[in-house]
């Protein structure tokens, strides 16, 4: 079983940044590829990022290339999602995932197991 808790969100103005946090529990971190989703009010849940289990390899949504940045630190179980020039549009709750059946990133809802609770983002223009 892994756990997953996502902090950082929050209300911010169109152009600011917010770093988003996942710590998760579990002695096999290290091993699963982390994404990001990200679900509008209304909107089904999309793929925002995805890194592997070594944190070599990460993909991207086209929506939110060159602005978001997904990084790892697996001797502190957590992933982070760096947001910068953020737009109303990405507007919506944050969530972490786990994938613990493959080693690279998969840009699938359904390929994740595990899954956090969610953060707001919310930006006003």
């Amino acid at each position: 079983q892994v756990q997953l808790v996502e902090s950082g969100g929050g209300l911010v103005q169109a152009g600011g940044s917010l770093r988003l946090s996942c710590s998760a529990s579990g002695r096999s971190f290290s091993f699963y590829a982390m994404g990001w989703f990200r679900q509008a009010p209304g909107k089904e849940r999309e793929f925002v990022a995805a890194i592997s289990w070594s944190g070599g390899t990460t993909d991207y949504a086209a929506s939110v290339k060159g602005r978001f940045t997904i990084s790892r630190d697996n001797a502190k179980n957590t992933v982070f999602l760096q947001i910068n020039s953020l737009k109303p549009e990405d507007t919506a709750v944050y969530y972490c995932a786990a994938d613990p059946s493959r080693a690279t990133p998969s840009t699938f809802v359904h390929a994740y197991a595990y899954w956090g609770q969610g953060t707001q983002v919310t930006v006003s223009s």
